[in-house]
């Protein structure tokens, strides 16, 4: 579990990888590479697009229908002239090349998620707005190929990622503060350079450089989960560039860091209450033991304190852990597609076995088959500790724990002790809360899931409210999962659809339920 709090990233590409149902080269005909209009005048270099390497991910190269390029970028927006760094970039021209609108942006969030890998694996689930726009994603600052952050290496975050991350006496205490000390020092050796302008406010600077070098006289954007709060960054920057745009699984943008873990605390108890009573109601279809959900949820609580006393067999020659089993759970939570695989997990994990729990928990930390992390754990930390002023340390961190445990007895103290993160890191953060007022924007369509687990309900109209008047419209979708567009639901992708494609504003308080 990253030491700050659950990531809010979209599940997409994770549940592809678990499920084995996405396709790198699916979606789009066969476009030779071409040139779009760059921000001094040049132009942009599509061309085949390589192997993801190890910090985007790994993984094949998407089909011959994508196309990369890279954008420079000053390391300092304060110093335009000086240091330029790389952003990559991905597109899918639109497959209606007449009618065509543009590019539409992604950002799938995170932060630390990489557009270059993530896009292709979701393009199914896009492929009605890929008919009239080009499908655009990037790595942002401090990602994958976009000068990455990096910190500790493969054999360590094996290490870091096992360790007991709720400690309950003072030498686990001091073996927590250790191993984040040394996390730390490592992301300043290794990534000093760019530490301080990883945050969000630069890498919307750099969004705004993307819309001139593709050419576009507006930003069309689909932000989900911390993408919407890049996107709101960008509509308080630039509300004149914003075109038609999207928040989808939107972060509370009022509340600070503390707030926000106490929010996804409650969050993803609301989805593993919602996972029991699913099971419950199955009856002996459920493998969990339990005849209601409090009785489920007990015997998962019993089953982290049973691996805090003895960690069991999880992948080679690694050990199931109580931070790992609670990392996978979590990740679990975020794709209603993924209860499956937590309920065969915990039952796997109940008999003495954590394999399938450790794939879990490995997807969540961007580990793949090979051993190799991505950088989305650097990266998060990174970004949110560039972002956020507070800084916990461990005295005020362990003041903060009962009011995280009495929100989750499940993910309560993983996340209360996530606040000590920032603790001491080497680049003072921006701000409390980010600013998103966007007055004289166009309209932002902004889409809460009433189950959502790592960004609740609550946070959209939040968003809508804080855009200001004639900016933010929202939408309530009644499901569960992280987002509401990727869940296939027919309401809401009639209402993105409309206003992407056809301009066409949905009304305000409109609300789609699950079927």
């Amino acid at each position: 579990m990253p030491r700050h709090a659950l990531r809010a990233t979209t599940a997409t590409a994770v549940t592809a990888a678990l499920l084995a149902t996405a396709s790198c080269s699916d979606g789009g005909e066969d476009t030779s590479a071409g040139t779009s209009p760059g921000s001094t005048g040049t132009a942009l270099a599509w061309e085949k697009c390589p192997r993801p390497d190890a910090a985007q991910g790994g993984g094949d190269a998407p089909g011959p229908q994508w196309q990369c390029a890279t954008l420079k970028v000053p390391l300092d927006w304060s110093k335009p002239e000086g240091e330029q760094i790389p952003l990559a970039l991905i597109r899918l021209p639109a497959k209606d090349q007449k009618r065509r609108l543009g590019s539409l942006v992604f950002n799938f969030g995170g932060p630390g998620g990489s557009g270059i890998t993530t896009l292709p694996s979701a393009a199914k689930e896009y492929a009605a707005l890929g008919e009239r726009y080009d499908l655009v994603s990037f790595d942002p600052r401090g990602v994958g190929r976009s000068a990455p952050v990096l910190c500790e290496n493969d054999e360590q975050l094996d290490v870091y990622y096992a360790q007991d991350s709720t400690p309950d006496t003072p030498a686990e205490e001091k073996a927590l503060t250790d191993a984040q000390r040394r996390y730390r020092e490592a992301c300043r050796r290794n990534s000093g350079k760019v530490l301080p302008f990883v945050g969000t406010e630069n890498a919307a600077r750099d969004l705004d450089a993307l819309r001139k070098a593709l050419g576009d006289a507006k930003l069309n954007y689909f932000g989900i989960s911390y993408g919407t709060e890049l996107g709101g960054v960008y509509a308080h920057l630039f509300p004149q560039n914003v075109g038609r745009a999207v928040f989808d699984a939107v972060v509370d943008p009022t509340k600070n860091s503390e707030q926000g873990s106490l929010g996804q605390a409650k969050g993803f108890q609301l989805a593993l209450d919602n996972f029991a009573q699913d099971c419950v109601d199955r009856g002996d279809a459920c493998q969990l033991q339990g005849s209601t959900p409090k009785e489920v949820e007990a015997n998962i609580l019993e089953l982290q304190k049973s691996l805090a006393a003895k960690p069991i067999p999880g992948i080679g020659d690694r050990m199931l852990t109580e931070t790992a089993a609670t990392n996978g759970i979590a990740q679990a939570l975020y794709s209603k597609e993924l209860w499956p695989l937590l309920e065969a997990g915990v039952d796997e994990a109940q008999g003495g076995q954590g394999q399938l729990l450790m794939r879990l928990s490995d997807a969540l930390n961007g580990r793949d088959d090979y051993g190799r992390y991505s950088n989305i754990g650097a990266a998060n930390t990174a970004i949110n500790c560039a972002d956020s002023k507070e800084r916990y340390s461990l005295e005020q961190t362990k003041a903060k724990l009962p009011q995280f445990q009495a929100a989750s007895p499940v993910f309560g103290s993983f996340l209360g002790w996530g606040l000590m993160a920032c603790n001491d890191w080497p680049v003072e953060g921006a701000w409390v809360t980010p600013d998103v007022s966007a007055p004289g924007a166009a309209p932002i369509l902004v889409i809460g899931n009433t189950g959502d687990p790592a960004t609740p309900y609550e946070g959209a109209r939040k968003m809508v409210e804080k855009l200001g008047p004639g900016v933010g419209v929202e939408l309530t979708y009644k499901g569960e999962g992280h987002g509401a567009y990727n869940s296939g639901d027919r309401c809401v992708q009639a209402a993105v659809d409309g206003y992407l494609l056809e301009g066409k504003v949905p009304p305000g308080g409109t609300v789609c339920t699950a079927a």
